[in-house]
């Protein structure tokens, strides 16, 4: 008991101090607040990490999206389904961040009206492919590696042409996914004037 008075007198005299208080009540204060604001980042971050907020605006709906639902990414035999965000943002940390700032530039497009109409969308499309492509290519096809694990390709039951591309130029890290699969999941811009299209 004495033990219990001692210890409660030790603390009386110490949250007596307004200085000490002060210090622990900033302390507390920004603790929580840090972990408020965390998770409201995150959450944040997760919601912008969904297909419905990535056909929230008419140019990605009308346009990109419907596109998509055409394709094996949409719908397949066995019920896998890769959404906008699968592959079009990481899913590491890091990379997801860097990736939603230079997205940033996306949205200011959205905002001034770049690419607000078919029309404006069709003259931008090569540029948009290609910036896409371009970034894949430096991060050698993350997303696509997050589903298609080049280790536990089975080449025998691919065929011929396939089997001797993921064989030979992807197993030599020479080329990688999206140098072969550029129309896998939107249709191919104008291409006309690039050989080999």
């Amino acid at each position: 008991m004495a033990n219990k008075h001692g210890l409660l007198r030790r603390l009386w005299r110490i949250f007596r101090s307004p200085s000490r208080v002060a210090v622990g009540v900033v302390l507390f204060l920004g603790f929580v607040g840090g972990v408020v604001f965390w998770g409201g980042f995150n959450t944040a971050l997760e919601l912008t990490n969904t297909e419905t907020f990535c056909i929230s605006c008419h140019e990605m709906r009308d346009n990109v999206y419907l596109e998509y639902r055409d394709t094996i990414h949409y719908a397949n035999r066995s019920g896998v389904r890769a959404s906008c965000p699968d592959c079009h943002v990481p899913h590491e940390w890091t990379h997801k961040i860097v990736r939603k700032v230079a997205a940033s530039k996306e949205v200011w497009g959205k905002i001034t009206g770049i690419i607000d109409t078919p029309e404006k969308f069709e003259a931008h499309r090569r540029h948009m492919a290609e910036r896409e492509w371009q970034r894949m290519k430096e991060t050698d096809s993350r997303e696509c590696r997050n589903c298609h694990n080049f280790d536990y390709m089975d080449f025998s039951v691919q065929g011929s042409r396939a089997a001797a591309a993921h064989s030979t130029s992807l197993a030599s890290g020479e080329k990688t996914c999206i140098d072969c699969h550029k129309g896998i999941a939107h249709q191919l811009p104008d291409m006309h004037d690039v050989a080999g299209f």
